[in-house]
């Protein structure tokens, strides 16, 4: 089965970077989709960024494109979020996702694995 195992949250201030890894285990083949998700202020994950693995071709939310970025690591197994110039606002608790098959949507019911989440806190 596949696993992912987050790291990489805390408290930062406003401005400041953060960066979230996804170690992923259990993958036969590279033929997946990775994703990073947060919750709405209902409780509804959201996506904002997702990667290919195979090919390494990104897609970033409006939301937080220019400020995000989603890449890998292959060689680890790993996807990461740069967070850059963080606000307030993007305090929130933070999922790992992925999915068979390559990337087609940030729906989040579109992804089958998801990991334990962690906490981003953004203080002014």
């Amino acid at each position: 089965q596949v696993q992912l195992v987050q790291s990489g949250g805390g408290s930062v201030q406003a401005g400041e970077s953060l960066t979230l890894s996804c170690a992923a285990s259990g993958y036969t083949d590279s033929n997946n989709c990775m994703a990073w998700f947060r919750q709405d202020p209902e409780y509804e994950r959201v996506g904002l960024a997702a990667i290919n693995i195979a090919d390494n071709r990104t897609y970033v939310s409006v939301s937080v494109k220019g400020r995000f970025t989603i890449s890998q690591d292959s060689a680890k197994n790993t996807v990461y979020l740069q967070m850059n110039s963080l606000k307030p606002d993007d305090t929130n608790a933070y999922y790992c996702a992925a999915h068979e098959n390559p990337c087609h949507t940030l729906g989040r019911g579109a992804f089958s694995y998801w990991g334990q989440g962690t906490q981003v806190t953004v203080s002014s």
